[in-house]
């Protein structure tokens, strides 16, 4: 009685060296000669090499093997090898082909293509290589999250995606029509995780925000993903804890999992191991101020900080570090006054190196009823939208602190791709909506 063949993905080839099986996958690219056809095969898990060899198969085999066009699916079946030629070490030695679905006319080819085209084809481009690697590694930050936040003891909160108001008070706001009246897509999910936080003491949201930020830099996005924990009974101190090793937890994640991947993006990891040394440096935004303006950069205290300042101060300190207590104008209404200091806010952004900038912005939030509700009024803000805010410090207020992290800054930075548009499936900006 025969054996019957195991159907195997590829990322698994190592188990079976010697074994004939059978794969499902893609034609990504083929060459060869008169006597023998390399296919370059993916099946979503990895990507190998399968060799026809003239000489071992039928005439028919190998002329199907020849004809094969670019994105073509087919089950094959063939003995596994080990190839120590190739980074991932395996192929086969093809005995049979069965094509499943063909392909003409391939739109991507092998040439290179100009951005706008790559993201015209946007759902094709996630089977090449970069995406694919880059990908990945998002999947790998996202289950992560999950897995430190758990073993953290935080709950898991939804916070809705359609609002009343603005969290942050800002016009970059998408509206639209609910039942007559106005509502908008959340910019953030943080002022309901501060709900969940006063029930379940420690929770996270992971979700997407809109800002309607008509911005065209290589960090922005107009719809992305955040990761917002929240903590009750919790200073900024315990938080900035909470949250380098938060980022060092990922990216041992990903040299871990992703090694195959950091390799197609020629991603150094000897650096990113470097940014896994805790702790990270604390630097107060009085001293960023002052080290931006010893070596030239013309910046006066009380603006925000763009790209070049962001890039200079990382790459000063060679690891992510944080900026505390920005001035309390150019920050949210939320975060608490500085106690000896009424220009300044108790708040933190976590700048990356590499020019990759803030990954992390967060605060201790302010927990007085009275000064809360000041800052309401003081920024002309409708009181009436946010009476149930102001009732979590109605009723039992405690100190709190939370933070967001941008899930693409942080996939863009891992991976060291340049721009965010990478770091997402389905990229939308100022000028793309569509695929």
């Amino acid at each position: 009685m025969s054996q019957e063949i195991p159907t195997i993905q590829i990322i698994d080839a190592s188990k079976y060296v010697g074994q004939t099986v059978k794969i499902g996958a893609w034609l990504r690219q083929k060459r060869g000669s008169g006597k023998i056809s390399f296919l370059q095969l993916r099946d979503g898990t990895a990507f190998f090499q399968a060799v026809v060899v003239k000489a071992d198969v039928s005439e028919q085999l190998f002329e199907r093997s020849k004809g094969l066009k670019q994105e073509t699916s087919m089950y094959v079946t063939g003995e596994i090898h080990e190839d120590t030629r190739s980074s991932f070490g395996f192929e086969m030695a093809v005995s049979d082909i069965e094509i499943i679905g063909e392909s003409h006319d391939y739109p991507i080819t092998p040439k290179e293509h100009g951005t706008d085209f790559l993201f015209d084809e946007r759902h094709l481009y996630l089977r090449h290589l970069k995406p694919f690697a880059t990908l990945k590694i998002r999947n790998t930050l996202v289950a992560a999250s999950y897995e430190f936040f758990n073993q953290e003891g935080f709950t898991k909160l939804d916070a809705p995606f359609l609002t009343g108001s603005a969290a942050e008070g800002t016009t970059d706001l998408f509206e639209t029509d609910y039942f007559g009246e106005s509502a908008f897509l959340a910019q953030t999910g943080q002022l309901y995780a501060e709900a969940g936080a006063m029930a379940f003491g420690k929770v996270f949201t992971f979700g997407p925000a809109f800002r309607a930020e008509k911005s065209k830099t290589r960090r922005h996005l107009t719809e992305f993903w955040m990761i917002e924990p929240e903590m009750a009974f919790t200073h900024q101190e315990e938080s900035l804890v909470v949250q380098e090793h938060y980022i060092a937890f990922l990216i041992e994640k990903v040299l871990e999992k992703n090694d195959q991947e950091l390799d197609i993006l020629e991603r150094d990891k000897d650096l990113l191991r470097s940014y896994t040394q805790l702790p990270y440096p604390r630097v107060s935004y009085d001293d960023a101020i002052k080290l931006l303006q010893d070596n030239d950069f013309d910046v006066e205290w009380g603006v925000d900080f763009g790209s070049p300042e962001e890039t200079f101060l990382a790459n000063h300190f060679a690891k992510p570090i944080f900026i505390i207590n920005y001035p309390k104008a150019i920050k949210a209404f939320y975060m608490k006054r500085h106690p000896t200091r009424d220009d300044i806010v108790i708040s933190a952004d976590l700048l990356a190196p590499e020019g990759y900038g803030e990954i992390i912005g967060g605060s201790e939030r302010e927990d007085n009823y009275d000064l809360l509700k000041a800052r309401i009024e003081e920024q002309k803000l409708d009181m009436a939208e946010y009476e149930w805010y102001l009732d979590l410090r109605r009723y039992g207020s405690v100190p709190h602190s939370g933070f967001g992290l941008g899930l693409e800054r942080m996939v863009t930075f891992v991976t060291g791709e340049e721009h965010i548009r990478e770091a997402i499936p389905f990229p939308r900006m100022i000028n793309r909506l569509r695929p």
